[in-house]
């Protein structure tokens, strides 16, 4: 039988069976939009995590001796500026001892350049009470631990710690509030200016916060490691993330098994309801053997059918799919189930805003699984059609 005539006779069965057509389309259209929805939400979480530790916790590119890598101590910093083909600012991070009147709390502070700090961090321009640090003797800090330190604008602090000087202490003013939506900044940052974090550490810097465009962190950092003098080490934001890193990976490896779980039931339901379809019209196939048509082209015309519909649901799911991914990645939906997980996990580093991303590989991994789900439903049901009893259907048994 010429193609021509087979697809006009496969579009006929499809309209003629409307429910069969429509459950199948459903099915695919729900497959494809769920997959990539999945698997924008992965990513746009990565993109989250690289987002809050390369702006606002760490820095898109961090430069440091190999030795401060492996053990974070002020000892271990720089002991002279170092020149770099990128904007970049020093930094001096120390644990110290918080002191109010009224509660005391150990944590990391971290000195800067208030200047500088504006051309590498977005944490300068999330001043939500006061203002950024503009001299000696000032400090910032991040709302939520303002609250728990129980100190407002105006007050002082004293902040202790030990490095090479020995115990240091000094009083501080507290010029402003910090609210980022970034768990590490909100709840634990403490900002003071960079001299007075070298008064009490007797350290230059211990590392120093390169400037990367997105994206493109990690040529960035290949790039300095040709150019940095020798134990001194360039690692792009996601060496630096810590166990965060460890966490996001193993929930990408979690959901490969729930998702092959998943394209798995979808392509059992497409193929259960092509078999059952087909089970219901043996008779009409024998009918249409006996007037000519051969077993192979039968065979070709369940196929056909099952591609034309699975074809239909997967652009319906493309049209669905994407249109939420791009709401998603425009509006922040998501952004109280982040801002719970911010209020559970404080320390992880996450943002109270997630936006999916969006791009078009996404449909080629659901156009896999639609054609894996598409052989499956012409496949069985088409072995049943190729040991049709024939004579048995056309007296109707």
């Amino acid at each position: 039988m010429p193609w021509g005539q087979l697809v006009r006779i496969t579009w006929r069965g499809l309209f003629r069976h409307r429910t069969r057509t429509f459950l199948l389309t459903l099915v695919t259209a729900y497959v494809t939009a769920t997959l990539l929805f999945m698997f924008g939400f992965l990513d746009g979480y990565g993109e989250s995590l690289a987002e809050a530790y390369g702006r606002y916790i760490q820095a898109p590119v961090v430069v440091a001796r190999a030795e401060y890598f492996q053990d974070p101590d002020p000892q271990n910093g720089l002991d002279r500026p170092v020149f770099l083909p990128y904007p970049a600012t020093p930094r001096l991070a120390f644990f110290a001892l918080v002191q109010t009147p009224y509660r005391s709390e150990g944590l990391e502070a971290l000195g800067v350049d208030p200047e500088g700090e504006k051309a590498v961090s977005r944490v300068p321009f999330k001043v939500a009470q006061g203002r950024w640090l503009e001299g000696r003797g000032e400090v910032v800090l991040g709302a939520k631990l303002a609250e728990r330190l129980d100190v407002r604008l105006g007050e002082r602090l004293v902040l202790e710690t030990a490095a090479l000087l020995g115990p240091q202490a000094l009083g501080l003013r507290v010029v402003g509030l910090l609210r980022a939506g970034v768990s590490n900044v909100d709840y634990f940052g403490l900002y003071l200016h960079l001299e007075d974090a070298r008064t009490l550490t007797g350290v230059w810097a211990t590392h120093l916060a390169v400037q990367a465009p997105r994206g493109q962190e990690e040529q960035v950092a290949k790039r300095l490691r040709s150019h940095l003098p020798q134990g001194l080490e360039a690692r792009e934001v996601w060496e630096v993330m810590g166990p965060i890193k460890a966490d996001y990976q193993a929930s990408r490896l979690f959901y490969t098994p729930i998702l092959a779980l998943f394209v798995l039931l979808a392509a059992l339901a497409v193929t259960s309801t092509t078999y059952v379809s087909v089970r219901e019209r043996m008779r009409e196939f024998a009918v249409t053997e006996a007037l000519g048509l051969f077993p192979k082209g039968l065979l070709a015309l369940v196929a056909l059918e099952a591609a034309l519909a699975t074809a239909l649901g997967f652009l319906a799911g493309l049209a669905l799919g994407y249109a939420l991914l791009f709401y998603t990645s425009t509006h922040n939906v998501l952004g109280g189930l982040m801002a719970l997980s911010v209020e559970l996990l404080p320390d992880a580093g996450l943002m109270d805003t997630l936006y999916t991303s969006v791009r078009p590989v996404y449909a080629l991994y659901a156009f896999g699984v639609v054609v894996l789900s598409g052989l499956l439903a012409a496949l069985f049901p088409g072995r049943l059609v190729l040991r049709m009893d024939l004579p048995r259907y056309l007296r109707g048994e």
